[in-house]
Parts: structure tokens; sequence; C-alpha cells
């Protein structure tokens, strides 16, 4: 089950959106933001189709 999740990028600032799949539980990756190009370190949690926590944080180096 994918959902649009809408958030705020930690480099530029800008609202972006990305697709999260809700049937996986658990789940953290890195993913480019779609304005400024950095990567996003994004981490969240789902349970019985609804997300239960999301953070989208710089990626450290």
């Amino acid at each position: 089950m994918l959902e649009e999740h809408f958030f705020q990028c930690p480099y530029c600032w800008q609202q972006i959106s990305m697709l999260l799949d809700f049937s996986g539980g658990s789940q953290s990756y890195v993913e480019d933001c779609e304005v400024c190009c950095n990567p996003i370190t994004v981490s969240y949690e789902a349970e019985d189709g609804a997300l239960i926590s999301f953070a989208a944080e710089a990626l450290q180096q």
C-alpha cells in the first residue's frame, strides 16, 4: 500500500513529497530531495496501514 507523504526538506526547506510503502512496517533509507538533490535519511514506521512516526533528516557524513 503506497501513500503520498508531504514534508519539509532539511536542506532547502521546500515542501516535497515521497511515496511511502505502509505494508512494510518500519523502514529507513536514503533518497534525494526532488528540489535540491541533497540526500535525505527517511525513517518511518507504519502499522495497520497507518503512519505511526516519520522523520526526514540531513544525511550525516
